[in-house]
């Protein structure tokens, strides 16, 4: 259904997710609608698509599924509309004048000849500019918002739109709809491709092969590369668009020769990446070779004194590995310590804190996810934040690779910066983390050089070892404690190629892992979900929403992640009658419900509901939390972090959380358990 009026009154507009309610005036009727309404005001005329529904309380309205922004049709709309605060400048007196002084011209001249509103008393030809231009970014930024919907895209791609392109918006988009790839990477490329082909692009237009090729590139990095063979993304594009060798071919000539993408020769073979991480990688490499080479100014004398003190002072009978890695550490400005679980990495860390603290050296701490910190302050004792927040990034997006490589930050204060569970940072956070170091700085790189590589793109520990440049110590010892634990064991066993332990060798080791062997997939679905319904509880006071993640390799399949979830949920938090949900892309969203955010995203608001009344913006990749709310009124839901972070996601943002009762061995690395 279609209805057509002006805005009278907004009754309640969350300033959050834009859900409104509002008194549409129609020709003979007021009625009120509801719906997610951005950058609306009073006066505002609106042509509304939806339907009719009976609220229990609020009785008879019409739901908003999408909406247009029409020019105003009556002078005097025109100057409610004029004066609502959406155009800049402009109050309710000097609305009436502009509409008095040009009547049906008024449109025209705000449009068209800002210079003629310099002829109204009170208006400057600065003032005057100002009015014109807001008035003009106003609704031309509803044309896109307009025009995008049609294609399932909603108005945060239309911010970037605008900024990209300005007025000119529509018709760039037309004449290439690629370009919204290029602006947006969370945007599906075969609806942008479907969306091309129905403007007119011919199935072997440039553009399309171009962004084609791109995407490809793109697409690697979801598994931790940066780049690939010229031959397999020549097979990939082809058969991505249907198209011949040829046109591809010429594509990637167009794109080397624009310096979009990198073509390096390697003996027979060619590896193709994109610019930006190429760029990125080169300066990696050359930063920390930088930063290696500097004179060593934190040098410790005698440390084969300091460290018999230190061991004193800690209580603890260092090993010879643990010793040669301080060692190694003190002559170094940058070295890499790297061991499985229980090889003493943690050990290292507080003797070298002890070490340079104590000559008055300023240690800074840091790691990739807000788990990794948190659990790096409680084993050091001494405060450790996320590279986010020690980098201060938080205005770079995600989908921007130009800023992402020319990211500039702040110089790191600290004479020792230790950074733990690097396995988990990608070449991108690297390279800004070695922009913000002083030369002269010690940096210390730990972590599990056997864990996958990062989410993200690059293997940053795994390709820094390779590299046999930067001083490497390899843990293999497992500590007397450690050794107790049939985790640790096995994971080393596993590493060796051995078989996990056998009932001989469990005896007098801790009760903490247990291989449960099971052929038929449905049997072992019912036995993942009684061991999270109630039998763990048997080895200790295990809850599901406390202390139990699943894992498991894949996302698809009976036992991938997609349908894990979905028994999970049923099993651990069915719906009762008296719990609010949301469906959104085939999945249900209800209060309880774990969940995890799976991008990076910098600007999403969040509070915490503490004494201080802390409040930021910022949720990244890996993080997990709980659904406290669902608001069919507001069309949000609310998520409280396990940090205590509370975030309010839009139904629109819903593809930025999925359900975490399961999650795929390789995201979580992002999460401690």
């Amino acid at each position: 259904m279609e209805l057509e009026g002006e805005i009278e009154d907004i009754i309640y507009q969350n300033e959050v997710n834009s859900y409104a309610i509002v008194n549409l005036g129609l020709e003979e009727e007021i009625i009120t609608i509801v719906g997610y309404l951005p950058f609306i005001h009073v006066g505002d005329t609106l042509r509304v698509y939806g339907k009719y529904v009976e609220h229990k309380e609020y009785g008879r309205q019409f739901k908003v599924d999408t909406f247009e922004k029409l020019m105003p049709k009556t002078l005097g709309s025109l100057q409610r509309y004029l004066a609502s605060g959406s155009i800049k400048g402009v109050g309710e007196a000097t609305s009436k004048r502009i509409v008095d002084k040009f009547q049906e011209e008024t449109i025209h001249v705000l449009k068209y000849e800002p210079e003629r509103l310099a002829t109204i008393k009170g208006i400057s030809e600065k003032k005057a500019k100002e009015i014109c231009e807001s008035f003009v970014e106003n609704f031309e930024m509803w044309q896109i918002v307009g025009f995008l919907e049609r294609f399932g895209l909603g108005a945060e791609h239309a911010k970037k739109v605008y900024k990209q392109f300005g007025l000119n918006a529509i018709e760039e988009i037309e004449a290439n709809p690629y370009l919204l790839l290029d602006i947006a990477r969370g945007v599906d490329f075969k609806q942008i491709d479907k969306m091309a082909l129905d403007l007119g692009i011919e199935s072997e237009n440039e553009k399309r092969i171009k962004s084609g090729i791109k995407y490809g590139l793109i697409r690697i990095t979801y598994n931790g590369h940066c780049c690939t063979l010229k031959e397999n993304l020549i097979q990939f594009t082809m058969t991505l668009l249907n198209v011949t060798r040829d046109p591809v071919e010429n594509a990637l000539i167009t794109l080397k020769a624009k310096d979009e993408i990198i073509i390096e020769k390697r003996e027979k073979e060619e590896w193709v990446y994109l610019y930006e991480y190429y760029k990125t990688e080169e300066g990696i490499a050359n930063r920390i070779i930088t930063l290696n080479n500097f004179k060593n100014i934190k040098y410790i004398k005698n440390i084969e004194k300091e460290l018999k003190k230190a061991e004193e002072k800690i209580d603890i009978e260092l090993s010879e590995k643990q010793k040669e890695a301080i060692k190694q550490v003190n002559e170094n400005n940058v070295t890499i310590i790297t061991g499985g679980p229980g090889t003493g990495k943690t050990t290292i860390i507080k003797t070298i804190i002890d070490l340079f603290e104590e000559r008055k050296k300023k240690v800074v701490l840091t790691a990739p996810t807000g788990r990794a910190a948190k659990k790096m302050t409680e084993t050091t004792g001494k405060e450790a934040s996320t590279l986010h927040r020690l980098l201060e990034i938080g205005k770079v997006d995600d989908d921007d690779l130009v800023k992402q490589y020319n990211y500039e930050g702040s110089p790191i204060d600290a004479d020792v910066i230790i950074v733990d569970e690097l396995s988990m940072v990608d070449m991108f956070l690297m390279n800004y983390l070695l922009k913000c170091i002083y030369k002269g700085t010690k940096l210390i790189l730990v972590g599990d050089s056997d864990q996958l590589a990062s989410v993200g793109p690059g293997s940053v520990l795994k390709d820094l070892i390779s590299s046999e440049k930067i001083t490497t110590i390899h843990l293999d010892k497992i500590f007397r404690q450690a050794a107790k634990s049939k985790i640790i064991l096995n994971a080393h066993r596993v590493n060796s190629g051995e078989d996990f332990l056998n009932k001989e060798e469990q005896e007098g080791l801790n009760q903490d892992f247990f291989f449960i062997e099971e052929q038929n997939q449905q049997k072992m679905l019912e036995q993942v979900i009684s061991l999270c319904t109630g039998r763990l509880k048997k080895y200790g006071d295990y809850d599901f929403f406390q202390n139990i993640q699943v894992l498991t390799p894949t996302k698809k399949g009976l036992l991938g992640t997609k349908e894990l979830n979905k028994a999970l949920q049923q099993a651990l938090n069915p719906n009762n009658g008296s719990k609010k949900e949301k469906v959104s892309n085939g999945a249900t969203f209800r209060v309880g419900d774990r969940v995890m955010q799976i991008k990076n995203n910098y600007d999403i608001y969040w509070e915490k509901d503490s004494i201080k009344q802390e409040q930021g913006s910022g949720v990244f990749n890996g993080e997990t939390g709980t659904i406290i709310n669902v608001s069919d009124i507001e069309k949000s839901v609310e998520v409280k972090f396990d940090d205590e972070k509370i975030c309010l996601y839009e139904f629109s943002e819903l593809e930025q959380i999925e359900h975490s009762y399961s999650i795929t061995i390789h995201k979580a690395q992002r999460k401690r358990v």
